[in-house]
């Protein structure tokens, strides 16, 4: 299995990255197990703080990095329809 995944930016459609599969992986189930099915949803800062208790410690030693991690999966998840941003101050997100 390739260590790398191509993930999307809801920002810069057309546009992929590739990054660590472990850490994404980690970080979409993690984000998948914590936000909610429905408005209103989470704010970033909610989804991060959730995610954290669900991450493997091998991989995010203390939470490390789990912010730049959450936001990576949460633009890739947001561009293939799998959560949807909710125009509100400050952004909520929910799954759909």
């Amino acid at each position: 299995m390739d260590d790398k995944i191509e993930v999307e930016n809801i920002n810069t459609p057309g546009r992929t990255s590739r990054v660590d599969r472990a850490k994404y992986e980690a970080m979409k189930t993690a984000m998948l197990a914590t936000l909610p099915k429905a408005s209103p949803g989470m704010t970033a800062k909610e989804s991060k703080e959730a995610a954290k208790a669900h991450l493997p410690d091998a991989l995010f030693a203390g939470g490390a990095t789990s912010g730049w991690w959450q936001k990576c999966v949460q633009l890739d998840l947001e561009a293939k329809g799998l959560v949807v941003r909710e125009a509100t101050k400050p952004l909520r997100f929910y799954q759909v």
